[in-house]
């Protein structure tokens, strides 16, 4: 019989999971006895790229005794004063005394060495350079999903993690969500039998930058957002929206840089990298990848991605709402999930029914910074560490070169490789030439 469950999902009950482990239990029963009392900093973090993102992760992290924000960076001088303005009110509300300061190159941040980690939230294109570059400089980092832009920059990246002893969590918190952790658990276990079809739908693929150019702000150094990207590409308000700081006014759009192929993936890389990655994770694909992909148009209304033991992943919507989610489709049953959404076969694939809705964007379910936060105090992988994130990012960004090239690709994820590219077009997509004076490694 089917059956469904609308419901979001408490902070509390977040935590009763394996995914954040008994010492994130700890923590964050720590901080809800703790909320109103604010206690010293013994990890100073610095948060580099201060968008709409960046501020629901800085309200997350602030809330989470012994730590303390102390650096923002942003090439936009409005943000950067926003950031201060709300980081000084936190603290001084708190009754705690803080010496915030604000850079507009990462750089000047990063050389400081009472920083321990930085968040990274900067638009997808500088996301390699800026992460790689913590790293040498010896900071753990929180690094938004997509992980990279390019197949390549995630190698690099990886290879930077570990060779510098750095803990690195991507910023994928459906990981850290009870709803998804029971889907997996469902496929990982048999109990829907074996899965022939996963229905993945994350949206379209990017399309040519199209926004018409508008004056640059005066406060906003358009050099430095455009950073290592090898042709110059006009400013308009959308790619970074504005803000008011009198009256306060924050973003009312996300940056638009993500839906034009120069900058970003589309819905592909921003949903891809949530909702692909949950499929990778259920079919215990997260060190490896699928082996043909197809782009839309080459036989296929949607992307297609067929694994080696013949599991097929499309990027088609399972429902008519178009909801952005993952349907898994078993010999013996399937299951729906989405945010605050699980949908299945029988009853008795349904998560446990004492979720409850609680209120508040989606990004600000804070567990999932909690878990960083105990692996860097603790020297362990996070719950989605560098590894994982980079292959959730690869299958997103090789269903774009699909689409980009308008043929089926295939792909060695052993070797990270394409096979049979007899013209050398899909290898060429691996990566990009950095205009001069930008650097990857």
């Amino acid at each position: 019989m089917e059956n469904q469950i609308k419901k979001g999902v408490s902070r509390r009950q977040f935590l009763g999971t394996a995914a954040v482990g008994m010492a994130g239990m700890a923590m964050f029963s720590t901080m809800l006895s703790c909320r109103k009392k604010v206690v010293d900093a013994d990890l100073r973090l610095g948060f580099i790229g201060m968008g709409r993102q960046a501020m629901f992760l800085l309200d997350g992290f602030m809330q989470i005794p012994g730590v303390k924000a102390v650096a923002g960076c942003d090439v936009y001088g409005i943000k950067r004063k926003r950031f201060e303005k709300l980081v000084k009110a936190h603290y001084q509300k708190a009754g705690i005394s803080v010496d915030v300061q604000t850079y507009e190159r990462y750089q000047d941040l990063l050389q400081r060495s009472d920083i321990d980690a930085v968040v990274i939230a900067t638009p997808d294109h500088s996301h390699a350079m800026i992460a790689i570059a913590a790293c040498k400089a010896g900071k753990d980092v929180y690094l938004e999903k997509p992980l990279t832009f390019t197949i390549k920059e995630g190698q690099e990246l990886v290879k930077a993690v570990r060779e510098n002893n750095r803990i690195l969590a991507v910023g994928s918190q459906q990981r850290s969500d009870p709803n998804f952790q029971h889907a997996a658990q469902l496929v990982q276990s048999g109990a829907l039998g074996e899965v022939e079809k996963v229905h993945a739908y994350v949206g379209a693929p990017p399309i040519p930058y199209n926004l018409p150019e508008e004056a640059i702000p005066a406060d906003l150094n358009w050099d430095l957002w455009l950073a290592c990207l090898p042709n110059y590409i006009h400013f308009n308000h959308e790619l970074n929206p504005p803000i008011s700081l009198d009256p306060a006014q924050d973003e009312q759009l996300w940056g638009a840089w993500r839906w034009y192929k120069e900058m970003g993936g589309g819905f592909t890389t921003d949903w891809g990298a949530h909702m692909f990655d949950v499929a990778q994770w259920a079919l215990g694909m997260d060190n490896s990848g699928p082996v043909e992909i197809s782009p839309i148009g080459d036989g296929t209304e949607f992307m297609q991605f067929v694994y080696a033991n013949g599991t097929v992943m499309t990027s088609e919507p399972f429902n008519a709402q178009m909801t952005k989610g993952v349907k898994f489709i078993g010999k013996d049953g399937w299951i729906e999930v989405s945010r605050g959404h699980f949908k299945a076969s029988d009853d008795k694939f349904l998560p446990p029914a004492s979720l409850v809705a609680d209120s508040g964007p989606y990004e600000t379910k804070i567990p999932h910074q909690i878990d960083f936060i105990d692996a860097v105090k603790n020297r362990r992988d996070p719950v989605v560490p560098v590894e994982i994130g980079h292959r959730s990012c690869t299958v997103c960004t090789l269903g774009n070169i699909a689409c980009e090239l308008k043929r089926t690709i295939k792909w060695n994820p052993a070797t990270e490789t394409f096979i049979d590219d007899e013209d050398g077009e899909a290898t060429k997509m691996l990566h990009y030439q950095y205009r001069d004076g930008w650097n990857l490694a």
